[in-house]
């Protein structure tokens, strides 16, 4: 149900070419990155991760034991390095950011 729900997620995006790729998360068993081809870079690029909440995640919040969710999230900091030109993660985030690019770049860009 959780790819099938991401798959169709994407595809409303215009996203078709998706791929699933299992790895460790701390909170979701299982896990699974999500990814996108994409074509100007000509490679596979990371949109999003995924899982199913671990049981010990739901019960402190009082779902019942039979009850399972799925957890996804997308992962906008990929597509906001194409857009910008960006190589490493560490321009955007964390105590190396240009400041100055933060200030004189829009939060927001509006298309007509």
């Amino acid at each position: 149900d959780l790819m099938g729900m991401i798959q169709a997620f994407f595809e409303k995006l215009g996203l078709h070419e998706i791929r699933f790729k299992p790895t460790y998360n701390p909170y979701t068993e299982p896990s699974m990155e999500i990814f996108h081809w994409h074509h100007g870079l000509n490679k596979w690029v990371e949109i999003g991760n995924s899982g199913m909440f671990r049981p010990e995640m739901l019960r402190p919040m009082g779902f019942p034991e039979d009850v399972s969710c799925i957890a996804w999230g997308l992962s906008l900091e990929r597509p906001t390095m194409i857009l910008y030109g960006i190589d490493n993660i560490r321009d955007l985030f964390g105590h190396k950011v240009d400041l100055g690019m933060i200030k004189t770049n829009p939060i927001c860009r509006l298309v007509k």
